[in-house]
């Protein structure tokens, strides 16, 4: 297939770009190469693309609606996958204004590129931060999700409200994918697996947020990115037992869907630190905080839709991730 990724140089997207140009799809990988990360390693991860002769770069920002339709009118794209956004829960409370540009404007940008040039499929990166102040665990698709805590978190519950609005009345299938904390090799420097590693390597201490007690449904990036080609793959059907008496929110009359993407295991991040302590041969000076606004307590998905509908249940334990981590981190830094 020929297949838009939005976000191509960034964690999840350049590892899917990857996957599917080793299938034989054809890839055109978008992105505008923004500072908010380590610029250089966004390269890095395009230089492993770059080789394949069915893949080919556009740099562009969404935001920039003129350049989104014409790229949109001359490839003329099956399947979009966006992963383009700004993300971070933090960020966000000092520049929301960007997540507006970025994830709401952006994305606006996509739906159209979609709609006006037949595309089959649209599948879109939310994020398990759309479930906000919900208690009930473990987090189902099935529930509402109307209290985020961040501005990020709101910004893709909108992405979901739009997907939706296309889908029933341009006929648009749309898939979101709601995804629980990724972590693995090639991954984003303001993620704390990154942080940790590079401040424990350089003898520094690390903040610890909650005290060390909160938890996370941490989920490789190999697993995310089966999931997402598998959710490609199936362009969202519709629900005709839908019923707005009593509706889902995870289904629809229109041809729309929602999953989570969670490794269904909730580790405590004490125990995550102790895990990277052992893959490092080297123990944390740990700086113990509280809970920081914007952040979400524990987080568990329930990914039995994705089982149902796609038989995929990510599988891969924090000990076997993060040692790949580790390894991966040692030979791109160059660390003995």
């Amino acid at each position: 297939m020929k297949i838009l990724v939005t976000g191509a140089a960034g964690f999840i997207g350049a590892n899917l770009s990857e996957r599917l140009l080793e299938r034989g799809d054809e890839v055109i990988g978008l992105d505008c190469l923004s500072d908010y990360y380590d610029v250089g390693l966004k390269k890095a991860r395009l230089a492993r693309l770059q080789p394949y002769d069915n893949f080919r770069f556009v740099k562009l920002d969404l935001a920039d609606g003129d350049g989104v339709a014409r790229l949109f009118a001359e490839v003329r794209p099956q399947r979009v996958v966006n992963l383009a956004a700004q993300a971070g829960v933090r960020y966000s409370m000092k520049n929301p204004l960007a997540y507006v540009e970025s994830n709401i404007v952006g994305f606006a940008h996509v739906l159209e590129g979609c709609r006006h040039n037949e595309v089959e499929h649209l599948t879109y990166a939310s994020t398990s931060s759309v479930y906000g102040a919900n208690t009930l665990q473990p987090f189902s698709v099935h529930h509402n999700v109307d209290h985020p805590l961040s501005f990020y978190a709101a910004s893709k519950k909108a992405n979901e409200l739009m997907a939706h609005s296309y889908s029933h009345l341009y006929g648009l299938p749309t898939t979101g994918l709601r995804f629980f904390t990724v972590y693995g090799p090639w991954g984003r420097p303001d993620m704390a697996l990154f942080l940790f590693t590079r401040n424990i390597l350089a003898g520094k201490p690390i903040d610890v947020f909650n005290y060390g007690k909160h938890r996370r449904d941490f989920t490789y990036v190999d697993d995310i990115v089966e999931g997402v080609r598998r959710v490609l793959d199936r362009p969202a059907p519709r629900n005709d037992e839908w019923n707005g008496d009593s509706p889902d929110a995870a289904s629809s009359r229109a041809p729309y869907r929602l999953y989570n993407i969670g490794n269904q295991t909730a580790v405590e991040l004490d125990h995550y630190i102790s895990v990277l302590e052992d893959c490092l041969g080297k123990k944390a000076e740990r700086n113990l905080l509280p809970l920081q606004p914007g952040d979400v307590p524990d987080t568990l998905a329930d990914v039995e839709d994705l089982v149902r509908d796609l038989d995929y249940r990510p599988n891969t334990p924090v000990e076997v991730g993060i040692q790949n981590f580790v390894d991966w981190y040692k030979e791109y830094y160059g660390v003995n």
